[in-house]
């Protein structure tokens, strides 16, 4: 597959599905308070046509990464954009809230197959020396879906209903597949192998349940409820690896992590992922309500991240394919871990002008470090694990991001806690000098996960050094 004519064109059809994905789900962001007064229900309630996406792609990832494996990868992919596009139809016609997020399942379905997949169609459709590049066009699809999100659905909703943020997907999911038919090299079905039945299933439900009981922790209080689902999550995963660990044919290879830049690589896109979650959910609360920015105007100044993440995207990947990754991804996380620490210093009167500097940062880093280390994974499987490793990255980047999210709110919600002297789960109104000061040990925190990811990477690549001297 790797020498086909048209790969820069598959290439375009490949990146579509995660810029629609991720187009939705900051589009469905925007709209949640205009659902949650339309459907007459709950914020809290409201927030799982959010969640449930994460936890249905999380919890499916691997299982759809081993089937794109045994089978075909590019008919997984396709079966992808075929669900997408049903789900988002489906939520388009949804008139409660059930049946949305039912609706929401299925794309997040479509979403998990194109996800587990589309990594490892682009490994083996491009040489090594043009794969940085084509990864870092496929990370640039998914900022530019960040960046053109929010103020889509901020101009669809003032416009029409709700409904139609879900509905702009159908014609360009139809127009994608119909390209994915027609230009998407034909890949060899494979047979070797059997489908692991008992690892899926134990899989499906310990992610599952861990994800259900981490969105749930904040909402309820029931404490030995909460260590229970924890407890059984935790029992479940240990069991999956033992039963993988002894199975002929299993749905995760666990021999993949001794492979030490395997395995190094995947951890620290989980830390990263991690730490950069805490900007994305403490930010707009700092621009609002501490700086007393309008939604629109937080919005827009929100946009500064993704448009320089896909306007360095592209070049990272390109500079890998020239020096190598691993240097890359040693500069970007250090770059992303000294923004961070910016972050923890801002004040209640930070000038815009230098807040955007530290977002700059930020994201330059973080592009700096993605791509190349995507190309890291992807090159250290064999051709028939690709999709494993695709979906395994994938997996451990939306589980950073989901523990990240809670690890900041909670240090946020503790720290603001001790300073007011009783518990609080939010911004107080009045109380600015509390939320700065779990503002500030939410992105210190963070930057030290982010520089222990930088020190990891730093030993191996000066192990890596050595080990060619030796050799010399």
């Amino acid at each position: 597959m790797q020498n086909n004519k048209n790969r820069w064109f598959s290439l375009f059809v490949l990146v579509l599905l995660p810029f629609m994905s991720t187009l939705d789900a900051n589009i469905i962001n925007v709209a949640l308070p205009t659902l949650s007064k339309d459907l007459n229900i709950a914020m809290a309630d409201v927030e799982w046509v959010v969640t449930i996406y994460l936890i249905v792609i999380s919890s499916t990832i691997i299982i759809f990464g081993r089937i794109g494996d045994l089978k075909s990868k590019v008919l997984v992919f396709k079966g992808g954009l075929f669900l997408f596009t049903l789900g988002s139809l489906l939520c388009g016609l949804s008139h409660s809230l059930w049946f949305l997020i039912f609706s929401r399942m299925v794309q997040a379905l479509g979403a998990a197959c194109a996800m587990a997949t589309n990594q490892g169609i682009i490994t083996q459709l491009f040489p090594q020396n043009e794969r940085g590049r084509a990864l870092g066009i496929s990370g640039m699809a998914v900022a530019l879906g960040t960046m053109t999100g929010a103020p889509l659905g901020g101009l669809i909703i003032s416009i029409t209903s709700w409904h139609a943020i879900f509905l702009v997907n159908v014609p360009v999911g139809i127009f994608a597949f119909i390209l994915a038919m027609r230009i998407l090299p034909k890949e060899k079905i494979q047979h070797g192998g059997k489908f692991d039945v008992k690892g899926a299933i134990l899989y499906f439900t310990s992610i599952a349940l861990l994800l259900v009981t981490l969105n749930i922790s904040q909402q309820i209080s029931n404490t030995p409820l909460i260590v229970l689902g924890l407890v059984i999550a935790i029992a479940l995963i240990i069991t999956f690896i033992l039963v993988e660990r002894k199975t002929e044919h299993p749905l995760l290879d666990v021999n993949i992590f001794k492979n030490t830049l395997f395995s190094l690589s995947i951890f620290c896109s989980f830390l990263t992922f991690m730490a950069i979650s805490s900007l994305n959910i403490i930010h707009p609360f700092y621009l609002q309500d501490i700086l007393l920015l309008s939604a629109g105007a937080t919005g827009i100044f929100m946009m500064i991240f993704p448009i320089v993440s896909s306007a360095a995207s592209p070049v990272s990947g390109h500079m890998s394919d020239k020096i190598g990754s691993e240097i890359l991804t040693f500069i970007g996380l250090c770059v992303v871990a000294f923004g961070l620490f910016g972050f923890s210093f801002l004040g209640q009167t930070s000038s815009l002008l230098l807040i955007g500097i530290f977002v700059v940062i930020v994201a330059l880093g973080n592009s700096l470090f993605q791509s190349p280390n995507t190309s890291l994974v992807m090159s250290t499987v064999p051709r028939d694990k690709l999709g494993v490793a695709g979906s395994t990255n994938a997996l451990f980047r939306n589980l950073g991001m989901t523990i990240g999210i809670l690890t900041s709110t909670s240090i946020l919600y503790n720290r603001m806690s001790v300073k007011l002297g009783h518990k609080v789960f939010g911004y107080i109104p009045g109380e600015q000098s509390a939320f700065m000061y779990g503002m500030h040990w939410a992105y210190g925190t963070a930057a030290l996960i982010c520089l222990f990811a930088a020190v990891l990477t730093g030993i191996r690549l000066r192990n890596n050094k050595k080990a060619k001297r030796d050799n010399l």
